[in-house]
C-alpha cells in the first residue's frame, strides 16, 4: 500500500476553476480528436482525462499529452526527429506542414497559430522560448532512457524543470500582459517560477509514481531518484520528498517578500502573473486526482484516504508507435 502525503494542505491558494471551463474544454477536445492521434482504445484512455484553463491553455495540455505519449516509447534519434518537427511548427505557425509528416507538426501549428492571435508580443515570445526549452528537454529524457541513466536529485531537478512543461504552462496566464523584460527576467521572478515548477514536479511525481513503476517508466521520478541516490526504501524516500516540498513552499513564500517594485503599471501586471504562478501547484494537485490519469475512477476517493494499492508490474508494449501507442487505463492495470 502506497501512502500519498497531503503535501498541499498548507498552501494558501485554494482550488478555483474558470466558469467557462466545460464549454471551452469541449471545443478544444473536439479540435484535438479531429486529428485522430490515437487508436480507439488509447483515445478512450485519453478521454478519461480533463484539462484546465481556457482555450490556449487547454489546447496546450492536449499538445503536451500527445507529445508525451508519442515520444515516451521511442529511442532518442526518433524523438529528435519528432521534436524538430514540433519546434519548426511552433516557430512557423503560418507555414503549411509537409505532406506525410508526423501529425505532431500540424497539431502544434494549429495550436500556436490560434493561440498567438490572442497573445501580446511579450507573451508570444515567452511561449515560443519556454515551449522550445521544454521540447529540447524531452530529447534529453529520451537519451537518459536509452542510456539507462540514473540522475542525481540535483541534475534531475535541473532537467525536470524544463520537461515537466511548467514554464510554457505559465504563459496562458500572461497572454494579456505586457511585462517588460527587466521585470519578467528579474532573478527573483525567475526564482519564483522555478520554485513553483519544483512543487509541480514533486506532486506530479508522487501522484504518477504508482502508474510509472507498474510499466517500468519510473526512472524520471523523484521518488526513484531519491531511493537510488540515498539507498532508501520507498516510505523513507517519500518522507524525504515531503520535506523537500515543505522547504520549497517556504522559499516561495519568502521570495514573495523580495519582489522589487518597478512602478504601478508594471507592478500590477507582475502581481497578476505571480498570482497565476501561485495557483499552479493547487491546479496540478487537483488535476492529479480529478483527471483519471493516475488514479482512474478512484481519484477523489484516494484524495481523501491518501492510500493506494501498489499496481503490479506489467510489460509495456514496445512495438506500437505514433497513432497506435498504448495509453494504459489505470482502472484496467
Amino acid at each position: 500500500m502506497l501512502y500519498l502525503p497531503e503535501t498541499m494542505k498548507n498552501w494558501p491558494w485554494p482550488r478555483a476553476i474558470n466558469p467557462y471551463y466545460e464549454e471551452v474544454t469541449r471545443e478544444s477536445n473536439a479540435w484535438f480528436k479531429s486529428f485522430k492521434p490515437f487508436n480507439e482504445r488509447s483515445q478512450y484512455a485519453y478521454d478519461k482525462c480533463d484539462f484546465e484553463h481556457l482555450r490556449t491553455g487547454i489546447d496546450l495540455m492536449n499538445v503536451f499529452f500527445v507529445v508525451d505519449e508519442y515520444t515516451d516509447v521511442e529511442p532518442m534519434p526518433v524523438v529528435r526527429e519528432m521534436i524538430d518537427v514540433v519546434i519548426d511548427a511552433l516557430h512557423n505557425p503560418h507555414k503549411p506542414r509537409p505532406e506525410g509528416e508526423i501529425i505532431l507538426g500540424e497539431i502544434t501549428r494549429q495550436f500556436w497559430e490560434r493561440g498567438s492571435r490572442t497573445a501580446t508580443p511579450e507573451a508570444a515570445r515567452h511561449m515560443v522560448e519556454a515551449f522550445t526549452d521544454y521540447l529540447e528537454s524531452v530529447v534529453v529524457q529520451a537519451g537518459d532512457r536509452d542510456n539507462d541513466t540514473f540522475r542525481t536529485v540535483e541534475t534531475y531537478m535541473h532537467t525536470r524543470r524544463q520537461n515537466i512543461g511548467a514554464r510554457p504552462s505559465y504563459v496562458p496566464g500572461e497572454l494579456h500582459l505586457s511585462i517588460p523584460d527587466y521585470a519578467f527576467y528579474h532573478p527573483v521572478i525567475k526564482e519564483l517560477e522555478y520554485l513553483i515548477a519544483d512543487l509541480i514536479i514533486l506532486d506530479n511525481d508522487i501522484a504518477s509514481y504508482n502508474k510509472e513503476q507498474a510499466v517500468g517508466d519510473d526512472r524520471h521520478n523523484i521518488l526513484t531518484i531519491v531511493m537510488h541516490q540515498f539507498d532508501l526504501p520507498l516510505p523513507e524516500a517519500m518522507k524525504w520528498v515531503v520535506k523537500y516540498h515543505e522547504e520549497t513552499e517556504a522559499k516561495f513564500l519568502d521570495g514573495l517578500k523580495r519582489v522589487p517594485s518597478w512602478g504601478k503599471e508594471v507592478d500590477d501586471q507582475v502581481a497578476v502573473y505571480i498570482e497565476h504562478l501561485a495557483n499552479w501547484p493547487r491546479c496540478n494537485d487537483c488535476w492529479n486526482f480529478e483527471s483519471g490519469r493516475y488514479f482512474g475512477s478512484k481519484g477523489l476517493e484516494i484524495q481523501k484516504s491518501r492510500h493506494v494499492p501498489l499496481l503490479p508490474k506489467r510489460k509495456q508494449a514496445t512495438d506500437l508507435h505514433k497513432e497506435d501507442v498504448i495509453v494504459p487505463l489505470v482502472d484496467e492495470m
